[in-house]
């Protein structure tokens, strides 16, 4: 069976449009060996010597210009340095998903482990992948971010866009089902169970550019099947939600918010 002259035509001139683009799978590629250079669980072989490390640094670094640098939707960016400043950060990286390690296991009864968690753990992945996708969008980077995320997507149920910002010691427990928005701001200490939506009010291309989901604030809890959408929406500090409640204006700090049969009930708890 021969193909039209037409559609032979249109296959060229979509390949040839970015001739280098690295496909997605590269890009995931990079991601699992940056796993296995901070986690010993992700490794075949752990390291035996800081020198080995060293070295292994230096060829991820190769590996991410090589990603880089082929990708036309980079525009403009100084992409060695791009590079360089990513891997700067990733001991910072690497503390805080410690520390969401550590939340999980302190937040999940069922864990025996903080290795089981990285092992295993697909809020933990989710997570993981999120950290890393964030600091490469923070320095201009366009599609590598979202390919990173949505790989974990894929394997884990949970949608994190990397732009959202997301603090320090975040647990999603079970995590299935899970979406974090684009523009959602959320602070220290947060749990969040599955099926959470943490989403917009609208979804017209032209509010592309303004801030259209959540602010969670520090220890907030949000119990599986919420749906808290908005960009003005803000959930106070120290807030309990509910589970399958529909939240679309804001919540004051250590409120309450329930689903009773009928309606939402919303109390204050005592300071």
């Amino acid at each position: 069976m021969f193909m039209r002259p037409s559609f032979t035509q249109k296959i060229l001139a979509s390949h040839q449009s970015c001739t280098t683009c690295p496909p997605p799978f590269k890009v995931v590629e990079f991601f699992r060996s940056l796993m296995a250079l901070l986690y010993k669980d992700y490794s075949e072989t752990p390291f035996q010597s800081a020198r080995e490390i060293e070295v292994r640094v230096q060829v991820l670094k190769l590996e991410l210009d090589a990603l880089l640098s082929c990708n036309q939707h980079n525009g403009e960016l100084m992409l060695h340095e791009v590079s360089r400043d990513f891997f700067d950060r990733l001991e910072e990286v690497y503390d805080k998903l410690n520390e969401d390690v550590n939340a999980l296991y302190k937040g999940d009864p069922a864990a025996k482990s903080e290795s089981e968690i990285i092992r295993s753990y697909p809020g933990f992945y989710a997570t993981a992948a999120y950290r890393v996708a964030h600091e490469l969008h923070s320095l201009g980077i366009v599609d590598l971010p979202r390919i990173i995320t949505e790989h974990a997507h894929s394997q884990t149920g949970i949608d994190i866009h990397p732009a959202a910002k997301i603090g320090r010691s975040f647990c999603m427990d079970h995590g299935t089902g899970i979406v974090i928005g684009e523009t959602t701001d959320i602070g220290d200490h947060v749990k969040i169970y599955q099926g959470v939506t943490l989403g917009a009010l609208s979804v017209r291309k032209e509010d592309a550019n303004i801030k259209r989901h959540p602010i969670i604030e520090d220890r907030v809890v949000i119990y599986s099947g919420a749906t808290i959408l908005g960009g003005q929406t803000k959930i106070g500090h120290d807030s309990v939600i509910g589970g399958n409640v529909w939240i679309t204006s804001s919540v004051p700090p250590h409120a309450k918010v329930y689903y009773q049969v009928g309606h939402q009930t919303m109390s204050d708890l005592p300071e």
